[in-house]
């Protein structure tokens, strides 16, 4: 069952001992959904090690699965999936319900959308709030027809599928890794050329899984900061085996609870260091924190290292509208981070979190209020005015909107705060974290369930 129709259940967080110890946080969400659609579209065995096996990712294995795709768990973390290949897929019988999950259910929309088949999607409370236009304007160019949905575009939705989708040039209209990516995989069942054109280059592990699978990508700079991605339609791609590294999103948790907590000392094993996802790392290391890189390698075509965390003393900084899209799921810790600073921290041009599983920017500002953060929002900038390592904490349960990353980021507040700090909700950290609570005990964090 969702956990949208289940009763809350809040959970606190205290200070108490330093974290210390190491951990390995859960695979990489955005290649853990990728490694199944792309298993689904591929011909042969792709073999996954390393699969966050969360709510989200789950979902998108059962749409493969409904799409055509045979999926084995075989182990956890381990899973085989034998694909159905570009344009085999199979009508679903029964509607797709994605959960929470919305990457699993915008890259979808690509890839069902773009067969002739016709699919519905829908979700919990949560994502039928959640902009779907954004994904089903550019799909209608390339000929998909949406036959009903919900108000302003949102799930519940049902597509049809064209006999021959069109290749499209497309501008995308905000700096979103899930619309290049919709359409990239739309592009897969079309003949001729996808090409996609964004202003602010986004995370490119589509592009990069699409090479490692046998797809053509061509990516060239387009002006200061964006790239035009070109791909070749109809490839045959081939079932390959993926190690997922892991998520640096979840590692920013405990890695800001280590930088907060006084005398701790942790190291987080194999996160992924790319560079379009390690906005902040970028942003901490400005601030003042103790984060070492050690044993860097290569994991699944990404580039991983340990990280070494310290508690450090932070200064507020100014994080560039540009850095956005390298960290837009790590705004709420970040603004954590930032309450234990000396001065204020600015972060700016947060306008896609207003539109994430919840508005997160209303979200981390009244859970900052509740905790005793001096803060403003002026138009899309958030500013934190930190207190030099000295947050009172306590305040009401915060809301977390059924938004996973709000919940977790005010159970790390917790631990360095001087009274505790209490979310309305955990449930849903299974989405995307199903062991954090766990990990961060290890570590030796108080947090109570």
């Amino acid at each position: 069952m969702s956990h949208a129709h289940g009763s809350p259940s809040p959970v606190a967080s205290r200070s108490g001992t330093p974290l210390k110890g190491r951990i390995r946080v859960p695979g990489d969400k955005s290649i853990s959904h990728r490694s199944m659609i792309f298993g689904l579209l591929s011909i042969g065995e792709t073999r996954v090690e390393g699969l966050l096996e969360g709510d989200d990712v789950l979902r998108t294995a059962e749409a493969c699965r409904a799409l055509g795709a045979t999926i084995t768990r075989e182990a956890p973390g381990r899973w085989r999936i034998v694909g159905a290949g570009i344009g085999g897929l199979t009508e679903p019988k029964d509607i797709l319900d994605f959960g929470n999950a919305g990457t699993g259910s915008r890259l979808m929309m690509g890839v069902a959308g773009s067969h002739p088949i016709t699919s519905t999607f829908d979700g919990d409370a949560s994502l039928r709030k959640r902009p779907m236009r954004r994904i089903l304007d550019p799909l209608a160019k390339m000929g998909v027809t949406v036959v009903s949905e919900a108000e302003g575009g949102r799930v519940p939705l049902t597509l049809r599928g064209p006999k021959e989708t069109i290749p499209i040039t497309y501008e995308t209209p905000a700096a979103s890794a899930q619309i290049k990516s919709a359409i990239l995989l739309a592009g897969l069942n079309s003949p001729g050329k996808t090409t996609v054109i964004e202003r602010e280059a986004t995370r490119d592990h589509t592009e990069r899984m699409l090479r490692h699978f046998g797809a053509s990508v061509e990516i060239v700079p387009h002006g200061a900061d964006g790239r035009a991605v070109t791909l070749q339609g109809q490839p045959e791609l081939r079932g390959t085996d993926i190690v997922v590294p892991t998520d640096p999103s979840s590692a920013a948790f405990p890695l800001v609870a280590a930088l907060i907590t006084p005398g701790s000392d942790v190291v987080i094993e194999g996160v992924m260091m790319n560079p379009l996802r390690t906005g902040l790392i970028t942003t901490l290391i400005e601030m003042g924190a103790s984060i070492e890189r050690l044993n860097e390698r290569d994991e699944g075509g990404e580039t991983v290292a340990d990280l070494r965390v310290r508690h450090s003393r932070l200064t507020g900084v100014t994080v560039p509208h540009a850095r956005a899209p390298s960290m837009i799921d790590e705004y709420p810790i970040l603004a954590v981070a930032a309450s234990f600073a000396e001065g204020t921290t600015r972060m700016q041009g947060l306008h896609e979190l207003r539109v994430k599983e919840s508005d997160r920017l209303a979200a981390v500002a009244a859970g900052l209020a509740e905790a005793g953060v001096s803060h403003e929002i002026e138009g899309d900038d958030l500013l934190v005015h930190g207190s030099n390592g000295k947050v009172r904490g306590g305040g009401n349960p915060v809301a977390t909107h059924l938004d996973h990353r709000i919940a977790m980021a005010f159970l790390v507040m917790g631990l360095a705060t001087a009274q505790p700090m209490t979310v309305d909700d955990g449930a849903m950290i299974a989405t995307s974290f199903p062991s954090f609570i766990p990990l961060m005990r290890e570590l030796g964090a108080t947090i109570q369930d």
